[in-house]
Parts: C-alpha cells; sequence; structure tokens
C-alpha cells in the first residue's frame, strides 16, 4: 500500500492551496484518513481527519479555513486550505486507517510528506 501526497508549495500569506492524497495497493476498506503536519522543531500535530462516513474533526488552529474531503472510489483524501497565515508552514503528511483484507486488524499507513511553505 502506497499514499500519494501532492499539492504542495510556496503561497503567499492570505492564499490558498490544495493537497491530494492517493491511496494505492491492494486495500479491503480504508476507515479514517486525515492529514497531519509537522513544522521545524515541532511535533507532528492533528490538521483534519475524515471517517468513510464523511464525518470530520479539525484542530482549533485550522477551523474555517481548511475543508477535509475524500473520494472512497478513488480512495483519495483532499485537503483545501484557505487563508493561509506563515504558521501553517510545515509539511504535511497524510494518513489513512485501513485494512487489507476482511477480517484482519486495521493497520496504520504515512505519505511521504509534502512541504507548504507560506510567505511573502
Amino acid at each position: 500500500v502506497q499514499l500519494q501526497a501532492s499539492g504542495g508549495g510556496l503561497v503567499q500569506p492570505g492564499g490558498s492551496l490544495r493537497l491530494s492524497c492517493a491511496a494505492s495497493g491492494t486495500i479491503f476498506s480504508i476507515n479514517i484518513m486525515g492529514w497531519y503536519r509537522q513544522a521545524p522543531g515541532k511535533q507532528r500535530e492533528l490538521v483534519a481527519i475524515i471517517t468513510s462516513g464523511g464525518s470530520t474533526n479539525y484542530a482549533d488552529s485550522v477551523k474555517g479555513r481548511f475543508t477535509i474531503s475524500r473520494d472512497n472510489a478513488k480512495n483519495t483524501v483532499y485537503l483545501q486550505m484557505n487563508s493561509l497565515t506563515p504558521e501553517d508552514t510545515a509539511v504535511y503528511y497524510c494518513n489513512a486507517r485501513l485494512r487489507l483484507r476482511a477480517g484482519i486488524p486495521e493497520s496504520n499507513y504515512w505519505g511521504q510528506g509534502t512541504q507548504v511553505t507560506v510567505s511573502s
């Protein structure tokens, strides 16, 4: 199983970016997909998660600015980021909690990370 993230880059304060992350491989089901981020010198933190049924949860710091969504048919999760600030600068990692086959426990998978830099 691979999680391939894309969409990072350099953006000015107040700008927007959209991240995508597609899970590929032999997958039976994906429960939760989400985005985490890690800024230099800081621990990795939750940004947003979404369940297979569409329930979402956001970090307080991004509520009202970021929107997470997913396409279950494509095993893809998105993160629309608006009103970006320099404090959003970090490497963003996608995460998927999934089951490879019926009847076995879920496993946690991480994407490779994509850099988001907010700077003028």
